[in-house]
This record gives structure tokens, sequence and C-alpha cells, in this order.
């Protein structure tokens, strides 16, 4: 980041990462706070950012229900009941 007053858009993108896993120190964060409290269009940037990765990790999470169509009903029903005597 620079020296400048304000942190540049292009820096807040850069370090964005950083920012939303509380990496930065209290100088970074404060610039970061500071270009967000003057910039809607970086606002904008980071609700989508943290939106995305949500539903990134929504769509990654492990579930026991499969798709529907993906596979026949009976291989579901034999997956199914593997597991649950593999957990007996």
């Amino acid at each position: 980041m620079t020296n400048n007053d304000y942190i540049t858009c292009r820096e807040l993108i850069d370090f964005i990462a950083d920012y939303l896993e509380d990496r930065l120190d209290e100088d970074q964060r404060r610039d970061f706070d500071r270009h967000l409290a003057v910039c809607p269009s970086c606002v904008n940037y980071l609700d989508a950012y943290k939106r995305t990765v949500a539903l990134g990790k929504q769509a990654l999470a492990p579930s026991d229900e499969p798709a529907r169509g993906v596979a026949p009903e009976g291989l579901l029903k034999a997956i199914k009941a593997a597991r649950r005597n593999l957990s007996v």
C-alpha cells in the first residue's frame, strides 16, 4: 500500500482477502476503512466479493443428498444403506 492519505481502489482489491481474513495491521485496516467510507464502488465490490465467497463455500459444502437426476434411484438407495452400515 502507499503512504497517500487514501489507498487506491486497486490497492483495496489487491489486499481484499487479507482485509476479510483480518491479516492486516492496524494502520492498513484503518486505510481500508477510510477508503471504504468514501468509495461506494469499492463497498459494492466488497459486498459482491463476500457473497461470491459465501456461495462458493455453500456450493462445495458436503451433502448427503446428491443432485437430482445424477444417479439412478437404486444406486442412491444402495449408497445410503452402505453409509448407514458403516456408521453403526
